[in-house]
């Protein structure tokens, strides 16, 4: 099957097409339907015809957005016309939902005529909270969009204009930085006087480029005051020059930005470009300049495209669906270009932050990438765009007086975390307990990964040290660690991070003679105590016990039960607590706790009540719901007499005489502790009252089978190990772990230090 085939039959596959209608409030009952319809939804009719603006409070109008062609001008293909349009607009519109959690309609006009385009756009406004238009040709687009936006009170974008300028931008600033140039001495040379070209000619200027600096070039040459520049739009950027052609215009000149067509410009035309010359080749499919001819001629140049398989890609993906985010949330009137220019200045820096392993491995790029001139602005699916970009243009939407909303900034970053997933809603909770914490004590946690020379560790640590939250101390050979960090792109990384060798380090016999005083009468001698130390898992839990750390993480390389060991062996347990791990997990916007998951194969009565009470305690410092704890059993309250069950109920019996301050039972089915409905109908007994979020399992079995298909089989998020019973943070990370993973607990086991 060629690539063409896989398209149409990717298209036609049931349900055809690449969008469709889903409810968000539940329709079960012959009461959900008389209130989302007929009496019920007369309500939100009358609050809004009092004021208009309740729509954006009853309906789904704040979310939603209408992508808008007439198939005049669809990229790569030219004037096809609506109907065949269609496909496109709906991709937009699945870009929309995937990156920023915006609702689309698609809406696909028959009308080239721009008056009727525009008479038919305006009468949508009372659907739309926003307006895509995409894919109208040149000039029309310009009279179109202008008008739209003085006649309307919603946002108004052509993202074939603006959203390449937005991005295009990005990268020219960053590539100006990397080659040491001031932007009010460049001079740029566009190829194209269509629309792209000139919104990203408006956009440079507003960003310092001066009009005196920059040429534009059409199908005609470059536009001068002695030639009919075609139309008013290209009118502006006429230049008084002799220059006339495309090649005489860059003789000298610092930058090309074309968006015109493939193969117009040549090897010998940027030959005589300035040092260091900056070349935006950015026709699609095929560029103005393929990459490899103009590195021929020019290995200096930084080169960007529009294409996914040469560096630099310059793609709308980047801006349209967080800029729209930022101008719904705050329900603006319009897009300002204070927001463009918010919108930039935000990819822009994005691109100089540590790239995470999420991105690197939808690359196949395992070695990162480094802010340079093979990476000016981040790849289109970094997740990491949406919380820069947004609330950077919610910002200048307040700023610019042109948001009917306000709101608070950090609460908003939080509020948009959710569309990445409620993982990184817990991490920003627990860096926020940091700072917190490290403001009381007045010094930053310092955290300590012992297997210092492995890949995920160095750029974990590269990322949190960058973060600035906390430090991190890593243990081996800093001639070693430092040569593997700077293979992989992360240069001074001794100067930013604790690298500690237990084999010369002058604690090490101290340490050994602690462990020996430890372990004395449980089967170590004086000389294996001094072989002991020298390993990593060893010598970082004696750094922890002494003080030198605030907390560690072990793991990685060997099995978890040789990795906890050591915590056991240096720092026991709290004499209450049963030695347990503990999962968060974290699955359509609520969080589950889940023990034991990786200590106890079969625990006692005695050791399931202990791991229970500690687990809800734990619970109750990372989540706002209240605590509900249900012991789990392939039976309900009795309903089948076994030895296992028996076990459960006696373990639930246990916690009761410890007082608990949550609601508890069992035994009880998962089911039963999840379904509430179930609950109330069958057992209406059951003090649980409610869905059960801290899950305490009958055995390591059970545990560990059901968190790892929960987190492979669903879009659960799982957050762990936690090892709950050490009286200082120290927990054992999984051989897979991945570098988010490490980056989370890392985050974790500081929070818990700045809690204590």
């Amino acid at each position: 099957m060629n690539y063409e085939e896989k398209a149409l039959e990717y298209h036609q596959r049931e349900p055809a097409g690449k969008i469709q209608t889903r409810i968000s409030k539940p329709l079960d009952s012959q009461e959900d339907l008389s209130i989302a319809y007929s009496p019920g939804v007369a309500g939100p009719c009358r609050e809004i015809e009092k004021d208009p603006e309740n729509s954006f409070k009853y309906t789904g109008r704040a979310n939603l957005v209408g992508v808008i062609s007439n198939g005049t001008a669809v990229l790569g293909l030219g004037n096809i016309g609506p109907h065949a349009s269609k496909p496109v607009m709906e991709g937009k519109a699945m870009l929309f939902k995937k990156f920023a959690d915006i609702d689309v309609f698609d809406i696909e006009v028959a009308a080239e005529d721009p008056d009727q385009f525009i008479s038919t756009v305006k009468a949508l406004e009372p659907t739309f909270g926003g307006i895509n238009l995409e894919d109208i040709k040149a000039p029309e687009c310009f009279y179109i969009e202008e008008t739209l936006k003085e006649q309307m009170n919603i946002p108004v974008f052509h993202d074939d204009q603006h959203g390449t300028a937005i991005i295009a931008s990005a990268a020219f600033i960053n590539a100006l930085e990397i080659t040491n140039r001031d932007i009010a001495d460049v001079k740029v040379v566009f190829s194209g006087g269509g629309a792209a070209a000139i919104a990203c000619a408006d956009l440079f200027i507003k960003l310092g480029v001066k009009p005196e600096n920059l040429l534009m070039c059409d199908s005609r040459g470059v536009i001068h005051d002695g030639r009919d520049p075609g139309n008013p739009y290209k009118g502006r950027f006429s230049q008084k020059t002799d220059l006339r052609t495309l090649e005489e215009a860059l003789v000298g000149a610092d930058a090309f930005v074309g968006v015109s067509v493939a193969g117009v410009l040549t090897q010998d035309m940027i030959k005589p470009m300035a040092e260091h010359p900056i070349i935006f080749a950015l026709a699609n499919p095929d560029p103005e300049i393929h990459p490899d001819l103009a590195r021929e001629v020019r290995p200096d140049a930084i080169i960007a495209t529009g294409r996914s398989d040469f560096p630099n890609q310059v793609n709308n993906v980047l801006g349209f669906p967080f800029i729209f985010r930022g101008a719904l949330d705050t329900q603006a009137t319009g897009i300002s270009d204070e927001m463009k220019l918010a919108a930039v200045k935000a990819i822009s820096s994005l691109a100089k932050k540590t790239v995470p392993e999420e991105v690197l491995k939808v690359y196949s790029n395992p070695d990162g990438y480094q802010f340079g001139k093979d990476y000016l602005i981040p790849k289109p699916v970094d997740p990491r765009v949406l919380m820069y970009v947004a609330p950077a243009v919610a910002q200048a939407a307040m700023d610019s007086g042109v948001a009917r909303k306000k709101v608070n900034i950090d609460e908003y970053k939080y509020h948009i975390e959710r569309i990445l997933g409620p993982t990184r809603r817990i991490v920003r909770k627990l860096r926020q307990g940091i700072v917190a914490g490290t403001q009381r004590q007045k010094k930053k946690p310092n955290i300590l990964l012992p297997h210092g020379h492995d890949s995920r560790v160095i750029k974990a640590a590269a990322q949190i040290v960058y973060d600035g939250d906390v430090d991190v101390t890593l243990l081996g050979s800093p001639k070693s660690i430092i040569e593997k960090s700077e293979s992989l792109g992360f240069h001074a990384f001794g100067e930013k991070v604790n690298i500690i060798n237990p084999l010369q380090d002058d604690r090490t016999e101290k340490f050994a003679d602690q462990l020996f005083e430890l372990r004395q009468r449980k089967g170590i001698s004086k000389s294996i105590a001094m072989e002991a130390i020298r390993n990593t898992n060893y010598f970082g839990a004696m750094l922890l016990k002494n003080g030198f750390v605030d907390g560690m993480l072990n793991g990685l390389v060997e099995p978890y039960a040789a990795s906890v060991r050591p915590i056991l062996e240096v720092l026991g347990t709290t004499t209450s607590t049963t030695l347990a791990g503990t999962q968060m997990i974290s699955y359509r916007k609520k969080l589950y706790f889940f023990s034991d998951c990786t200590i106890n194969v079969d625990p006692t009565p005695e050791q399931m009540a202990s791991i229970a009470y500690n687990t809800a305690e734990f619970a109750k410092e990372y989540t706002d719901d209240p605590i509900k704890l249900a012991f789990l059993s392939f039976s309900s309250f009795g309903s089948n007499r076994h030895p296992i069950t028996r076990k459960i109920s006696e373990a639930a019996r246990l916690l009761e005489n410890m007082n608990p301050d949550f609601d508890f039972d069992g035994e009880i089915q998962a089911d039963v502790a999840i379904n509430v409905d179930l609950q109330k109908k069958e057992f209406p007994f059951s003090n649980l009252k409610g869905q059960a979020n801290v899950l305490i399992f009958p055995d390591l079995m059970s545990a560990n089978i059901s968190y790892k298909l929960l987190a492979n089989l669903t879009e659960a998020s799982s957050f762990g190990p936690i090892l709950r019973g050490p009286p200082m943070p120290a927990h054992v990370l999984e051989r897979g772990a991945r570098v988010e993973d490490i980056i989370n607990m890392v985050y974790l086991t500081a929070n818990q230090w700045a809690r204590n």
